[in-house]
């Protein structure tokens, strides 16, 4: 027969760490939804560049981008170029010469600099 005596405060620390750490994980995972909640719902009430627009239709409407990222991808057709157009205040993401997203040039949307991961 085995004992587990020796074991057993291990198990105790444990299960007090995981129960201290579940609530900070659920708060900050509420605030994470708070700034996507409130991310999305500044998107809906901007005028952003929306799904299927072409490159030329963009740059009519909004101007030159102060930026042109260097295309992503491209190499299969699993995986079509992805070409970004930085703005002042949102980015275009184009499949090809389409837009498929815009979003809000946000410190909370992380792409504040996308030029840092080109």
């Amino acid at each position: 027969m085995v004992k587990f005596t020796s074991s057993l405060p291990l198990i105790v620390m444990l299960a007090v760490t995981a129960g201290f750490a579940v609530p900070q994980v659920a708060q900050a995972r509420q605030h994470g939804d708070n700034l996507l909640i409130h991310r999305v719902q500044q998107e809906k009430g901007m005028n952003l560049p929306s799904r299927g627009m072409s490159m030329g239709q963009v740059e009519k409407t909004w101007g030159t981008p102060q930026r042109k990222l260097s295309p992503r991808g491209g190499d299969t057709s699993k995986h079509p170029q992805i070409n970004r157009w930085e703005y002042a205040n949102f980015i275009v993401y184009f499949e090809h010469s389409h837009v498929i997203h815009s979003v809000l040039n946000t410190p909370a949307g992380n792409n504040t600099n996308p030029a840092s991961v080109n």
